[in-house]
């Protein structure tokens, strides 16, 4: 089991401990899992599944906890092959062993798609590998080990997947399928993020909140995402940045930047989060989408900068996220790098 030592003190992972030991199953813990998951974590735990003879692995956590467990399952399908070299797409081409996803948080959607990001614990870059192997085989979604997120952990998740869903949506590479679990994403998500952050302990929304997760991953993993995520990888890389406060504060930005090129999918996003109507212009339904996005934050006290950026790094971030973004995320707008170093200096906080 691949988890972060947090979830394991709190206890949430302890009756899963339980069930497996009294059905004569040995299960080993590697609970040493941090926010944006490193190369030398990944070797580590690695290093327990051999030692430990394992044949199966359980990611139980956030996206971070799971995209450990799916780069470990790379590492073990794949012993000659670095994470370096596996960056992109289908670069593992091997079967896994038998992986199951349990997310405790309603954000990522690890648990449904094919990627992993994982950062080079050297350069700090931080990468996404993407290919077919790395879908969990199950995944569990049991609101109960939500229960005890924290009410800014609940809304930077939530709007991670409200990010995955919007990106997915307003790409160039949909399906009708695509389309529909992005549009179903947002509704939930505007009708249960706020309620699941204003109480923990709502089932319903919590219970809601993880399908809008699986729906929004679902469309992602198969019409990828954009900017926002480019440029929130190389924040969470360079500064360890989690990575849906990341989205949050960025995609309002990145979204207006897009211009008329995504005014009418907004618009229909904003019609499925039931903020624009039919009667509204593109221009105008878009605008009331976005304005929502930055509503829903104010609500929920997610804050319009990052700290930490610092200046002289916003080339080299700039870069890298165009890099990760062209050719492999179908965008509405192309945008080049230099294009690119505009959003950080916008959620860049001001030295006091």
């Amino acid at each position: 089991m691949v988890t972060d030592a947090n979830i394991r003190k709190s206890g949430v992972t302890h009756h899963l401990e339980e069930i497996l030991a009294q059905a004569g199953i040995i299960c080993t813990v590697y609970d040493k899992t941090t926010p944006n998951p490193t190369t030398d974590l990944v070797e580590a735990a690695r290093e327990v599944y051999l030692l430990e003879n394992c044949q199966a692995i359980i990611g139980f956590g956030g996206g971070s906890s799971i995209d450990c467990a799916k780069a470990v399952g790379a590492r073990i399908a794949r012993p000659r092959k670095s994470l370096a070299k596996m960056k992109g797409i289908l670069r593992v081409m091997r079967n896994l062993p038998l992986l199951i996803a349990i997310p405790t948080t309603a954000g990522t959607g690890s648990e449904t798609t094919l990627a992993a990001v994982i950062t080079d614990s050297h350069t700090r870059h931080k990468y996404p590998i993407n290919d077919f192997p790395l879908i969990p085989a199950y995944a569990v979604l049991d609101p109960e080990v939500t229960r005890g997120l924290p009410p800014f952990v609940t809304a930077t998740t939530g709007l991670d997947a409200l990010t995955h869903a919007v990106e997915a949506y307003i790409g160039n590479s949909t399906t009708e399928d695509t389309r529909h679990d992005a549009l179903t994403a947002v509704k939930l998500i505007f009708g249960n993020l706020k309620r699941a952050y204003d109480n923990g302990n709502d089932m319903e929304a919590r219970r809601n909140m993880l399908q809008a997760a699986y729906f929004a991953g679902s469309a992602f993993t198969k019409s990828y995402v954009g900017y926002v995520h480019a440029i929130a990888h190389s924040l969470g890389g360079r500064y360890n940045t989690p990575h849906g406060l990341a989205n949050a504060v960025l995609l309002p930005h990145v979204l207006r930047a897009y211009g008329k090129t995504a005014w009418k999918k907004l618009h229909i996003l904003g019609m499925a989060a039931g903020v624009s109507t039919p009667h509204d212009t593109h221009q105008a339904g878009a605008e009331k989408f976005i304005r929502a996005i930055e509503g829903l934050m104010e609500q929920m006290q997610i804050p319009r900068t990052i700290r930490g950026i610092r200046g002289r790094d916003i080339p080299m971030l700039a870069k890298y996220a165009a890099k990760e973004a062209n050719p492999l995320y179908p965008v509405p707008k192309l945008m080049t790098a230099k294009q690119l170093e505009k959003f950080y200096w916008m959620i860049k906080e001001a030295h006091k």
